[in-house]
This record gives structure tokens, sequence and C-alpha cells, in this order.
């Protein structure tokens, strides 16, 4: 969808290029983050693609069209744009703002009215908002209207410069969902661009890591970045958690899950000692069938003559099979225990310790 060949800024009165030499394909369909340290070129790359700022050298192409081939303003009506500051008309209603666009390209009346409330509902915005002015809107809810505004016109291109960064860590968090399950469903093209590592991982299918004057540095997955750094400068960018940041991009279901030391609930206490001696642990779990009742220790043994004369323990962690091992080790460190029960729905599945983890960090 987006190509950029040899693509270099140079500014008038500066030394060295913003940008240099820089190559880029973009797949369809998919997210890439430019991120880097300040000075890097990711925004000036940005803008080249929309001409807000023009290239010196090099060429770049959207939908194998060279972006100096078409007019600038029709070559940004196909590219929605989204900017941290959001840049909402202040004397214009919710409504008018999203409208921008298709009001430029005369659009029927009742055509962007309907469009408008469709993109309303698709950012999550109460209708009764529309008649609103910015200034009356939360940040979240004026970020929430940018995107509708980038999206009116159903361009195959968005542009997201830094589009979460005026907002409070709570909303963003939340923002970032938002763009996830809408590209789910719309499939665009978008190219964002962020300084936060961790917001790069989260949202890319492949991340740039740009260095000054917009040399890359290494172009991926954000999986295969973090478990081999092209060099140094990427290893110190991405940080010493590293290892933890990659464990947001694996899903439970993507290990070999151990059962544990599990039990049937009829199990003798000859059985259940033989099973926790084999784990080398001093509790087991008690299963009946894929269903999962509970826990005891050793300790709880003493004076019964089997499983079924227990009263089991309920575990402190549970977990689904769709969760990542991030999110596994902060609840297994959260709740002071070593290991967690994984479920699928109700269906017992098998058991993720820090062991387990642990693993998956050095690999």
């Amino acid at each position: 969808m987006i190509v950029l060949d040899a693509v270099t800024k140079r500014f008038p009165g500066t030394p060295d290029p913003a940008v240099d030499s820089l190559s880029l394909t973009i797949h369809e369909g998919e997210i890439v983050v430019l991120v880097g340290p300040s000075g890097c070129g990711k925004t000036t790359t940005l803008k080249m693609i929309n001409r807000l700022v023009e290239p010196s050298d090099g060429t770049i192409t959207v939908a194998g069209r060279n972006i100096l081939d078409v007019p600038s303003h029709e070559l940004r009506r196909g590219i929605g744009y989204v900017i941290q500051q959001i840049g909402l008309f202040p004397h214009r209603t919710i409504a008018a703002n999203i409208a921008t666009v298709p009001t430029l390209l005369g659009w029927s009346a009742q055509v962007i009215d309907d469009r408008v409330e469709e993109l309303a509902e698709l950012v999550d915005l109460d209708p009764s908002m529309l008649r609103r002015y910015p200034s009356e809107l939360s940040g979240g809810q004026r970020q929430r209207v940018g995107v509708a505004r980038a999206l009116a016109a159903d361009p195959p291109v968005l542009l997201m410069d830094e589009p979460f960064g005026a907002v409070d860590p709570i909303v963003r968090a939340r923002l970032q969902e938002e763009l996830l399950v809408l590209q789910a469903t719309l499939h665009k093209t978008i190219v964002l661009v962020t300084h936060d590592i961790d917001e790069a991982i989260l949202l890319g299918d492949r991340v740039a890591i740009l260095n000054i004057g917009g040399h890359l540095e290494q172009y991926d997955e954000p999986a295969e970045i973090l478990r081999d750094p092209s060099n140094r400068f990427v290893a110190d960018f991405l940080g010493s958690d590293r290892g933890i940041k990659r464990l947001s991009l694996i899903s439970i279901s993507d290990i070999d899950l151990d059962r544990g030391p599990v039990v049937g609930p009829e199990a003798s206490t000859e059985e259940a000692v033989t099973v926790m001696n084999g784990y080398s642990v001093d509790w087991a779990a008690i299963v009946d069938g894929d269903q999962l009742i509970g826990w005891f220790s050793t300790e709880d043994l003493n004076g019964v003559g089997s499983v079924a004369d227990l009263e089991p323990r309920a575990f402190v962690t549970t977990l689904d099979i769709t969760d990542s091992l991030k999110e596994a080790l902060d609840s297994v460190v959260s709740t002071h225990t070593s290991v967690a029960a994984v479920l699928d729905g109700d269906r017992y599945l098998g058991m993720v310790t820090t062991d387990t983890i642990s693993e998956e960090i050095v690999q």
C-alpha cells in the first residue's frame, strides 16, 4: 500500500538531513509503528506520506501511485490524518467536524448525516455529543472525534501522529484497545508515530525503529525485534526489560501447558502423595474430568483416607487460555503465588508457573 524508496528530507539551513535514504514497504491492512528518539525523523516521515512535507529525494508511492503525481489536496482527501493536538475546529459542532472531508467532497446532506451517525457509533461516541462543540468534550472524547473525522471518507490509509499522547494513562490504554478493535473491523493501512516503545509493541503489526537522522535500525514484527535486536542501539532503546515486554506478545495458548500435580476426587492419600513427590511440591489440585475443584496441601492429608474426605481450597489465581504471559506473571507475582490454573471457559487445561514464564523470557 505504501512504499518509501530511498526517501530523504533536508530542511534549509541544517547540515544533516532529517531523514536520510529511508526505505520502507508497508503492506495493505497492517499497522506499522514508527518509533525512536526525538530527532529521528518519524513525524517528518509521516508528513511526507501525505505531502505536508515534500521529500527532497527518493520516491513515495501510495496504492501504486507516486504521491508527486497526485494533487496534494486530492492525495490528502484519500488519507486520514490524526494528530496529538487533534486539531478540531472550535467553532464547529462535533458533527460538522466529523463531516469536514465528506462536505469538501460534495456528499449529499443525508449521506453525510448517516455517515456521521455511523462513525459516532463506531468510535463509541454518544449521539448527544454531536451537537456539542469541542470545548465541551473531554480529551478522550475529542480524540475519538479526531479518529472519526479521519475515517469519515473511508480512506484506505490512516496516518496517526502521537494520537494518544495528550490524554491520561487510563484513557490512553482504553483508546489503544479501541484502535485495535476498530482495526479488526476496518482493516485500514495505518502508519502510527509514537515515542513510546510499549505502545509500539502493543499496536504494531510491524515496528520501524529509527535513529537520529531517520536511519532505519530495524523493521520487523514486535516479537522478533524483542527476541533478536539487530544492534546495541535497538537493544538499549527496547530497555533492560525487553524479555518481560516480549511476554505481552506471547499468549498462554502459544505454549505447552503441563497438567501439573493433579489428582481425581476419589484418589487415595498414597496416590496424592506420589503425585506431589513427582513434582517436588507440597500441594496438589483436584480435577474431576476437566473441571477444576480446588487444591489441598500435604498437611490437609493428615488423618484422612482419601482426597474425597478433604474440603478443597479455591485457587487464588486462575487465568484464561487467551491471556498473555505478561498477565500471567503479573497475576502470580501480585498474589504471592508461584502458580496459576489455566482455564478455557470452565474447562481446566493446565498450570502456568514462574518457571514456565522464566523459560520464555530467556528464549
